[in-house]
């Protein structure tokens, strides 16, 4: 899950959906939490529910993008913010590992953030796919979000190996101009964990990652003053 950074209130809203351009100039047309391009249809999300916290309603703290998918999981149940990982606060890049269609807990984080990361995997349903044992974290047949890791997953490993028949920076910005347009960044790093170069490249062009969350080779690193 891609650490975000939305940067500082851009003014005073007077309604919360005024809060969804300047969120998708600074984050992308991104959901927050599942990671794909959503060009239409995209929510302006409630980190703490506005229902339950009115006076958050307006804060442009408060507000992350979501698809309609993870939106609905959410819900508008009260919220803890501090019994989970959050893609604006922490790296939540470290939290997770992705292989195809599957998000898991990592495993090499520290076993204080597991349960955290755990919390928010489940709050958003993305352990939601249809080999699950548990039948009530099964998708509905609205809910594609898995499919559409697999499609990336798939895709990226072949751009992987299209790189290795023409390694040449046309091929490298050709790939990330891809991802940009398909979304799952977690996945593609996931799949070019081994390309400094690449992991530079997907971290600088997808718009609102938080650069703090990088060394200079392109690794995942604990967020300045997150938990993770």
């Amino acid at each position: 899950m891609r650490p975000v950074s939305r940067g500082a209130t851009p003014g005073a809203f007077t309604r919360y959906r005024e809060a969804a351009d300047p969120l998708m100039e600074r984050l992308g047309c991104y959901c927050s939490y599942c990671e794909r391009y959503i060009e239409t249809h995209l929510a302006v999300e409630h980190i703490q529910p506005k229902d339950t916290n009115p006076l958050l309603a307006l804060a442009w703290d408060n507000f992350l993008l979501a698809c309609v998918n993870c939106n609905s999981c959410k819900g508008d149940s009260p919220i803890d913010i501090n019994q989970y990982l959050w893609p604006d606060t922490d790296n939540t890049l470290r939290a997770f590992s992705y292989r195809q269609a599957l998000v898991d807990v990592n495993s090499q984080i520290s076993a204080a953030n597991q349960p955290l990361a755990l919390a928010l995997l489940k709050l958003v349903g993305l352990d939601k796919d249809p080999g699950n044992p548990a039948i009530d974290r099964r998708p509905t047949d609205a809910d594609r979000r898995w499919r559409t890791r697999q499609d990336i997953w798939d895709l990226a490993t072949l751009s992987k190996r299209d790189l290795e028949e023409a390694d040449t920076p046309q091929m490298r910005a050709q790939i990330v101009r891809t991802a940009r347009a398909r979304g799952g960044f977690a996945i593609w790093f996931a799949v070019f964990c081994d390309d400094q170069d690449m992991l530079n490249r997907l971290a600088g062009e997808f718009p609102g990652t938080a650069a703090e969350c990088f060394d200079i080779d392109g690794i995942a690193i604990p967020r300045p003053g997150g938990r993770e």
